[in-house]
């Protein structure tokens, strides 16, 4: 039976100890690059190298040191080692956890260092300088490799990458000891959880119309109505998934007395969620209709008082909150009233010792800071709200994540990017990796509305439940898929999820 290639991925002790000190029986030739799509290319520069050597080494730039371009690598580090690893002639493989190579040469001392001649056809550049001083000062050699035909791996992700999701999430499951029935079980540990979720209620309506024609004289169309769909939206929807999750969920929000709070209330007790409305009769219940026809979005109208709520109010919050003795605390921030500087640090203080703090700021068009909810377990924002919050919209989307998780000072971030998954931040500690990419798991896109809401709330509770964040990640990023599957934002069931979950088993058994 044959070795399992990827035996040959090593450790720099690992493989310092493989190739033997110098001067050994055996040339030893290192290859250095990021290797984020293994192209042509790269095969002829691996294959040069070969040549020169007894044993090919192949080095890999780590994840937290890709700064080429805002979403990179494409390919995590664990898949990038796997697929040089699989290649026969490549004897080893090693992830550099430094920014650049010198480190490990020096602690290594390959016999040659090859680089691509395009490192050399117009001089030479300071940083492969510092390499061959490195290498001069032992008495190893570089050795440029033809660059006849020149490609590249972001040029070719530009066009069109290839579709490595399933490959991504079996590398990261692989790497932190997780399989699918794990993730099984911890949706079954989601039942009985006790939930408290304080935040901003929407109603959602989509009233259907058909267009009849537009006005000879001004720039005005005319539609015919046919119906309207209402949802109960915003921090509603969250706790509707916590239930249907399995979780005990109790409800703090305000309403307006209008027939929008009686719609409301009626659908979060047949959910079974326990809500203590706090009636506002100086403001209606927030409600958003959408004038959609033929699938297109045509206008959004708000009906919305984002006036900071009273004293009297934030105090009935505080108080149901502390009574319903919760294990998480969410709090959902739509910046409809409920959450301001203020209330933020009331709100917080009565918070039960040793319950999960996790917090979703979702500012949209309105002035919040997903920043004034500090010291959190969990933080769920999207890339526009970080780039708010940080008043950067240039920095790549990595180093924006690590400042944002940084400034937050949370214990873990996951950092919605819409179409492009999630990016995960956690405290420093044993585990592999500070942070990791998901990509999402959508099949048949139908409708992204509440995306976020269901992540929220299948993460929570699964950081809650396995104290893991990657299985949190993963099953939030399931429920996220299954919420874009299929119109309106209506909740996540765990079937659902298990299936969405089987579904990414079969993948992965025919990947």
């Amino acid at each position: 039976m044959k070795a399992d290639f990827r035996t040959k991925i090593k450790t720099r002790e690992e493989l310092a100890q493989a190739i033997g000190r110098r001067p050994r029986a055996k040339t030893v030739i290192m290859c250095h690059g990021m290797f984020d799509i293994v192209h042509p290319g790269h095969l002829r520069h691996l294959m040069y190298a070969k040549e020169k050597a007894d044993i090919l080494v192949a080095s890999l730039t780590a994840d937290a040191h890709a700064t080429k371009a805002a979403h990179r690598p494409y390919v995590p580090q664990e898949l990038r080692a796997q697929n040089l690893a699989a290649l026969e002639l490549v004897d080893y493989v090693i992830v550099d956890a430094n920014p650049t190579p010198i480190e490990n040469i020096t602690f290594l001392e390959p016999d040659y260092f090859a680089k691509g001649y395009e490192y050399f056809s117009d001089g030479v550049p300071a940083k492969t300088l510092e390499e061959m001083q490195t290498l001069e000062a032992y008495g190893g050699e570089m050795v440029f490799t033809p660059g006849d035909v020149v490609y590249s791996s972001s040029k070719l992700i530009e066009l069109g990458g290839p579709d490595l999701s399933i490959d991504k999430l079996v590398a990261l499951m692989e790497s932190e000891g997780i399989d699918f029935e794990e993730l099984r079980r911890t949706l079954e540990k989601l039942n009985g959880i006790r939930v408290h979720v304080v935040g901003d209620t929407i109603v959602d309506g989509y009233s259907h119309c058909t267009v009849l024609g537009g006005a000879a004289k001004s720039p005005t169309f005319s539609v015919k109505f046919e119906r309207t769909d209402l949802f109960t939206g915003g921090a509603g929807i969250v706790a509707r998934h916590l239930k249907s999750a399995g979780a005990d969920v109790s409800f703090s929000t305000v309403l307006g007395d209008d027939a929008n709070k009686e719609f409301v209330l009626n659908e979060l007790r047949e959910a079974g969620v326990v809500c203590h409305a706090i009636t506002d009769r100086t403001r209606p219940t927030n409600y958003k209709e959408r004038f959609i026809a033929d699938t297109y979005k045509m206008l959004q109208v708000d009906r919305v008082d984002n006036r900071p709520i009273s004293d009297r109010i934030l105090r009935e919050i505080c108080q149901t909150m502390r009574a319903s003795k919760p294990d998480v605390v969410i709090m959902s921030d739509f910046r409809h009233g409920i959450f301001n500087r203020d209330s933020i640090g009331k709100i917080l203080k009565e918070i039960p010792a040793g319950a999960l703090k996790v917090a979703d700021s979702q500012v949209s068009n309105r002035w919040g800071n997903i920043l004034e909810f500090t010291d959190f377990d969990l933080l769920t924002p999207n890339e526009r709200e970080a780039r708010f919050a940080l008043g950067d919209q240039d920095t790549a989307i990595r180093p924006l994540a690590l400042q944002l998780f940084q400034k937050a000072r949370c214990r873990s971030l996951i950092l919605k990017m819409g179409d492009r998954g999630t990016l995960t931040y956690r405290s420093l500690g044993p585990d592999p990796r500070e942070f990791f990419n998901l990509d999402n798991f959508v099949e048949t896109l139908a409708d992204p509305i509440g995306a976020g809401d269901a992540l929220l709330a299948y993460a929570s509770l699964a950081l809650a439940s396995s104290g893991n964040i990657v299985t949190a990640s993963i099953l939030g990023s399931v429920a996220a898929a299954v919420t874009c599957e299929r119109q309106g934002n209506v909740p996540v069931a765990p079937t659902e999820a298990e299936d969405k979950i089987a579904a990414l088993e079969r993948r992965a058994r025919l990947a």
